[in-house]
């Protein structure tokens, strides 16, 4: 905080004295480069294999919470991916729909072009289903990069197969804290996890609590047991007007919680930067965050002092990648978010192997219900926490394969290059 208030105080007498600091001097027009897309000066596109490839066949098999997507290269080989999950039946269908045509015909190999095609082609359908489609193809394409090359898909990116330290993410409101500690605390003991996330108000709560002085039992019981031991987070899900949140957050210096995720509506980029200047803890946010020009906003401000971009909502690696890029020329880390143990958690996993920006931990759900016993019978083998870290799987591609069982129950579609 007070790096930033001289930061604003240097600001406004250089201001008053009629001049700019030497970084605030504007660019002349031809220094001045516009990106797009998210890409920052000097970008450099990706180009993992040789062109020469065509894509012929799409395929998913969608039920309501989770999607799986095949793609098919002329040359026989195959590359496997997911879309989002929640609704994904819904994004399977948008995929048919909305991605498919723009996919099919298509070199793989300049996958930049690939996908900036998908996002401005449909700029009348904005955002979320076309970007949860997009990125179901596009981790596939990753996939089949990796199988091509016979590598896993960190090494393509620049990284090394290496595991990766997690937080244990609590995402329930209805515990209590007293049930929270013992958890936490039972997975210190036997994971050796060492970080730990729980929730604080209601999820767009409008300042809201799960029940009335949750939020305040929770940051004390569970600050005062474990703040000691263990790094401690806390998320608000867009709970917060940032008076509100301000509050709350100097609760949580007081009670030694380290990081504040999410204290106000994720679009009001404003809100947030407000109460990350009123704090002297690290502010974090934009997993919902799907537009590579609302990151560059983010970043610019800067609204957040770590971000946490998700890999299907966001459209698949590269675009997270194209993020992260303009959070590191900023000096800000990027922890990708992986609420969950189906595909997301893979894909975020060896995007922090190879970002330089990577963040100290990667999420880590610790329920074992819902979407996560799901996952349980979609891919093998299992992710594995060994002494608080997360083991990445090494075999080429995303060094998982997915359950037959789980594909023979699941609703299938395709579209091929002649449909």
């Amino acid at each position: 905080m007070q790096r930033r208030n001289f930061l604003k105080t240097s600001a406004s007498a250089a201001f008053l004295a009629g001049t700019l600091p030497a970084c605030a001097v504007p660019s002349t027009q031809e220094e001045k480069a516009y990106t797009h897309q998210g890409r920052i000066n000097n970008y450099q596109k990706f180009s993992v294999i040789d062109p020469g490839l065509k894509i012929t066949g799409i395929e998913t098999w969608s039920r309501p919470d989770v999607a799986v997507v095949r793609v098919t290269a002329d040359n026989g080989m195959e590359g496997w991916g997911q879309i989002s999950t929640y609704d994904a039946d819904i994004s399977a269908t948008v995929l048919h729909r909305k991605i498919a045509s723009l996919v099919l015909g298509s070199d793989p190999a300049d996958i930049d072009d690939l996908a900036d095609r998908c996002v401005e082609s449909n700029l009348k359908f904005p955002w979320s289903y076309v970007l949860r489609a997009l990125g179901g193809v596009e981790t596939a394409i990753w996939d089949l990069y990796g199988k091509i090359r016979q590598q896993p898909v960190c090494e393509l990116l620049g990284g090394e197969v290496k595991a990766v330290p997690i937080y244990g993410s609590s995402m329930s409101r209805s515990i209590t804290a007293e049930d929270e500690i013992e958890r936490f605390t039972r997975l210190r003991d036997e994971k050796g996890i060492k970080s730990f996330k729980f929730r604080v108000g209601k999820e767009a709560g409008r300042n809201g609590d799960a029940w009335p002085g949750r939020t305040e039992e929770m940051v004390k019981g569970v600050g005062s047991a474990l703040a000691d031991s263990c790094t401690m987070l806390v998320d608000a899900n867009s709970c917060y007007t940032p008076d509100r949140a301000i509050e709350v957050g100097k609760m949580l210096q007081d009670y030694g919680i380290s990081q504040f995720e999410e204290p106000c509506p994720y679009w009001e980029i404003e809100w947030t930067a407000e109460v990350t200047a009123a704090l002297n803890l690290r502010v974090s946010g934009g997993e919902q965050d799907n537009d590579l020009a609302q990151w560059r906003r983010i970043v610019s401000i800067p609204a957040v002092d770590i971000i946490q971009p998700d890999p299907l909502y966001l459209g698949g690696v590269l675009r997270t990648v194209r993020a992260a890029q303009m959070a590191a020329e900023k000096g800000i880390p990027c922890v990708p978010h992986s609420a969950n143990l189906c595909m997301v958690t893979v894909f975020a996993l060896h995007i922090m192997r190879a970002i330089p920006n990577a963040g100290p931990y990667l999420e880590y759900t610790i329920e074992e219900g819902g979407i996560n016993q799901t996952a349980r019978q979609l891919y093998s083998p299992g992710l594995e926490i060994v002494d608080g870290r997360l083991d990445m799987p090494s075999s080429p591609g995303w060094g998982v394969e997915f359950k037959k069982e789980w594909l023979d129950k699941a609703d299938y579609q395709v579209s091929n290059a002649d449909s």
